[in-house]
């Protein structure tokens, strides 16, 4: 490969998308979808597909994977097999991206079926993975050239910016492998040693006995404090703030005003006098928080409608648009494909027994996946694949969903199920389609060919499904989704949208309650989602990642008199918490994985139990990590 100091700047805009000269140009071949790319990108994505569908289920978040495979692709490239070759690097976090993708589709969707007790089988999310990610891939082909290249300038998407940089900085060398590589281990050995070896709690939580007996907790949790970092303090306090009108003023008030009651309180069937804090939040603050969660969804909405409507009509219109067809950087799947792909999903979610969404499931779900398919291509280009408002959308989908198969006569059980999987079929679309555009953004930038990242991603998502499908049902049969260990927050929201379309039967006036604090939180000028999701979790989760936001903040305070080296600091910081939350997660899989088979590596929790035991001494180790992420993050190269 020619030497190259780094991206033009017409990279960014300036010149028009037609003009702009990709840093590997047109007229020069590389190998780019080679046995070890396209097996290292597999790789990637069944890495952090399962990362992201433990991480998801139990907080409700999942994290960016293209940057950091990014960054592990090119290492591993240019140390292992001696191939500094960016284009195959671009393949590597292209494909690893949809890992990611797929594992919020997923969890936020079907696990519902399994909340509402029955059973889920591994061949249903493979068949719905196959095919949202079909449609959501396909449906992006035709507004490719519109959105990244006639737009170029316009649309930023600032995450494929960001990968592109790591790409061709990671071409030239550089220590951003070795940080994420040691965020990997230091994640993971946390993990063994907390949640594995027990060592110390990973849940330690205190009672606060003047206010009702309710508690205060932290997630003594690596990926919890690499969550904080990536976020940053201002999201991390608005999730901490939802969490305290919870945990310290709801629970309180609800066991205060119920304490005189003799007789149970729907949905509870105890009377709230016998019940604690746990058991108060899971029969009323968990609906509270739904309600506000789904408030701040359709807020969202509404104030993305604008945007959304000009997206949709914009690249509608861009569909057909002619360009240098035989250019090796314009080369898409043929437009066949993609309507043969839409016919052959309508027909398979029709009639495949495990999806069977009948005729008019499959219709719907064809359909919102090719709307908001177009909307999430282009948001995306906005605000980035991690502020993708997929849940929003998701519900969105599945009220009208619902409501027309009850019109139609689908209800009951086999109704929900129905509206639910149809939906699954659309959130995989959704968030493979922002995905999608994403990497092939990406991949304008860099100069590689787009047939081939395509193609290349479908193989990815296939195979990373069987992977993520697995994790969901082993986590299920170890702990129970839905349990205070892995709450499924998206997923029990879902379930609680459809099932209260099709039968009514929801305590919806704490649902409302819970929408109004979310109006309010938006007539305060508040971001509504963060909030919303405090107040829907448990502030353990939110305490621990709050945390991760403080240290953040010390390492901005550190810098503050230096952009340029305060910028570096905390990309460095950024690289690290993508290595703990990624290490953390894989270790809780394995973990989970001796759990399931009988093995108990938990000793450490009877060698000295009152140590052990104690919640101060989680306290303590939490304290020392996170001094040790601050170390490394402001630690200078050089």
């Amino acid at each position: 490969m020619s030497e190259k100091k780094g991206l033009s700047h017409g990279a960014y805009g300036g010149v028009s998308g037609d003009e702009y000269i990709p840093f590997i140009p047109a007229s020069e071949a590389m190998p780019e979808a080679t046995i070890v790319s396209i097996l290292l990108g597999v790789l990637f994505a069944i890495v952090f597909g399962a990362a992201n569908t433990y991480l998801g289920l139990k907080v409700g978040m999942t994290i960016a994977a293209g940057i950091p495979a990014a960054i592990l692709g090119t290492g591993l490239l240019r140390g292992i097999f001696r191939r500094n070759n960016i284009l195959e690097a671009n393949m590597v976090q292209g494909i690893a991206a949809m890992g990611e993708s797929i594992a919020g589709g997923v969890i936020f969707t079907l696990p519902a079926i399994i909340i509402w007790g029955f059973e889920l089988k591994l061949s249903t999310i493979v068949f719905v993975t196959l095919l949202g990610g079909l449609v959501g891939i396909l449906f992006v082909v035709p507004l490719r050239r519109y959105l990244l290249v006639e737009e170029h300038g316009k649309l930023i998407y600032p995450e494929s910016m960001a990968a592109a940089e790591v790409l061709v900085t990671g071409s030239q060398g550089g220590a951003g492998f070795r940080t994420v590589m040691t965020g990997l281990f230091g994640g993971g050995l946390y993990k063994l040693l907390s949640g594995g070896f027990r060592f110390w709690l990973e849940e330690p939580e205190w009672t606060i006995r003047p206010l009702q007996g309710t508690i205060f907790g932290v997630d003594a949790m690596a990926s919890l404090v690499g969550v904080g970092y990536i976020v940053g303090m201002e999201a991390a306090l608005y999730m901490f703030a939802g969490a305290i009108v919870a945990w310290l003023g709801l629970i309180p008030l609800i066991k205060y005003i119920g304490a005189g009651l003799t007789t149970p309180l729907f949905p509870a069937t105890v009377p709230i006098s016998e019940m604690n804090a746990w058991q108060i939040w899971s029969k009323y603050i968990r609906y509270i928080g739904a309600g506000a969660v789904a408030a701040g969804g359709f807020i969202s909405l509404g104030r993305s409608l604008p945007t959304i409507i000009n997206s949709f009509r914009s690249a509608i219109s861009g569909i057909g648009a002619k360009g240098a067809a035989q250019k090796r950087t314009e080369m898409d799947v043929p437009m066949t494909y993609v309507i043969i792909g839409a016919f052959l999903v309508f027909f398979l979610a029709w009639f495949i027994p495990v999806v069977k969404t009948g005729p008019i499931g499959a219709l719907l779900a064809v359909f919102f996946s090719f709307f908001f398919a177009v909307v999430s291509a282009r948001i995306v280009g906005l605000v980035g694949a991690s502020n993708n408002p997929v849940s929003g959308m998701t519900i969105a989908t599945l009220l009208f969903i619902t409501s027309v198969l009850r019109f139609t006569g689908y209800t009951g059980d086999a109704g929900m199920i129905t509206a639910l999987v149809a939906g699954a079929i659309v959130c995989v679309a959704i968030a493979v389609a922002g995905g999608a555009a994403q990497s092939l953004k990406t991949t304008f930038i860099i100069g590689g060919t787009p047939k081939y990242v395509e193609i290349g991603m479908y193989i990815g998502l296939a195979i990373a499904s069987v992977f993520v499908g697995m994790v969901v049902l082993m986590l299920n049969r170890i702990y129970g989704i839905g349990s205070e260990q892995i709450a499924a927050p998206q997923a029990t929201l879902m379930s609680m949208v459809v099932k209260g379309v099709m039968t009514g039967q929801l305590p919806w006036a704490l649902v409302i309650v819970g929408a109004v604090f979310g109006v309010m939180t938006a007539l305060m000028g508040i971001p509504i989602l963060p909030v919303a999701l405090g107040l829907y979790l448990p502030i353990h989760l939110s305490a621990g990642i709050l945390v991760g936001g403080l240290i953040r903040l010390f390492v901005e305070n550190r810098f503050k008199d230096n952009e340029k080296v305060q910028k570096e600091q905390i990309e460095k910081g950024v690289l690290l918490a993508s290595g703990l939350v990624a290490g953390d997660a894989l270790m809780g899989i394995l973990v989970a994985a001796f759990a399931g088979l009988g093995i108990d590596i938990a000793f450490g929790g009877r060698i000295a139990p009152l140590i052990t035991g104690s919640p101060w001494t989680a306290a303590i180790v939490l304290l020392i990590f996170s001094f040790w992420v601050y170390s490394f993050s402001t630690k200078r190269e050089g």
